[in-house]
């Protein structure tokens, strides 16, 4: 599929669901990697990505296009287009659009550090992802000074 037919798509289920006409544009966006799709609120148009399509097909596709097209409508319209918004969440299972997408194998980085603190005066220890500055922060517990013990690196 290229971005006239995704163009065509969007503007297919915008016209059969919403009843109303996509007049923006609808594009692949390679470098979206944890979201199905997004809704552009400076210029109100569509990125979709392109990972959904091969990894879980057509079907998938369009639950992310009536999502995104929920948000687009709503938006236009004036109305309250986030998601904790209820005219949102009423729109979307209206339309039969889905809330979430599957996620991409191998999309999201995992952590492959640990660093282990120790507090000094009551012996708490920290698992951290991130290094501390132990000049800066202090025990939650007993506000002593945090010393780093250790430093795991995970594959």
């Amino acid at each position: 599929m290229n971005e006239h037919d995704l163009q065509l798509l969007v503007e297919e289920i915008s016209n059969k669901y919403f009843g109303i006409s996509f007049k923006h544009r609808a594009t692949f966006n390679p470098r979206l990697r944890t979201t199905g799709g997004r809704y552009l609120l400076g210029n109100h148009n569509i990125e979709i990505n392109p990972k959904q399509l091969e990894h879980f097909g057509k079907e998938a596709l369009i639950d992310i296009i009536k999502h995104e097209l929920c948000h687009y409508h709503l938006h236009i319209q004036k109305r309250g287009y986030r998601h904790v918004d209820k005219d949102f969440q009423q729109l979307l299972s209206k339309v039969g659009g889905s809330m979430y997408c599957d996620s991409i194998p191998g999309a999201r980085r995992q952590s492959k550090t640990l660093h282990v603190y120790t507090c000094t005066s009551c012996k708490t220890t920290f698992n951290r992802k991130r290094l501390i500055d132990t000049k800066k922060y202090v025990c939650g517990k007993c506000k002593g000074k945090i010393r780093r013990e250790k430093t795991y690196k995970t594959s």
